[in-house]
């Protein structure tokens, strides 16, 4: 059963141990790149990624930071937060869609404020569980 954010450590736990095992050779070791300007989200993806064995390429926390690292590129996929700091990450979205990278929207709000050039992209709800960013992630880089 899936827990949200603040439902404490002993369930954080129970959630992750049974991604701990097993699911390094679904990611294969793919890099991905975090688009999050809250620090405790950032940590928390970042811990995910790892129990996920993904390989953390990068934490972008602001818009000129995110579109620099998009821009440089050498990861497989990102996880882009919709509001960086009161700004729109579809800028960075530009950038991966024009480098062919897969990407994840991160979102509070509702999916149907995407514009339309991302609507169809995989959306990751606020709060999410390590088995929510496991799917979106898998989804975003099915055939890669």
């Amino acid at each position: 059963m899936d827990q949200g954010i603040g439902a404490g450590q002993a369930a954080s736990d129970a959630i992750a141990k049974p991604f701990a095992t097993g699911n390094a050779g679904m990611s294969d070791g793919k890099s991905i790149l975090i688009v999050e300007d809250e620090a405790m989200i950032g940590m928390m993806l970042e811990d995910y990624l790892d129990t996920l064995g993904y390989r953390l390429h990068g934490l972008a926390t602001s818009l000129d930071e995110a579109c620099m690292l998009a821009r440089q590129g050498g990861f497989d996929a990102a996880l882009l937060d919709c509001n960086l700091q009161g700004e729109k990450s579809w800028p960075v979205a530009d950038i991966l869609v024009e480098h062919a990278i897969p990407f994840v929207f991160a979102t509070g709000g509702m999916a149907d404020d995407l514009p339309t050039t991302h609507a169809a992209r995989p959306t990751l709800a606020k709060p999410f569980t390590i088995g929510a960013v496991e799917r979106a992630l898998s989804k975003a880089l099915e055939g890669r």
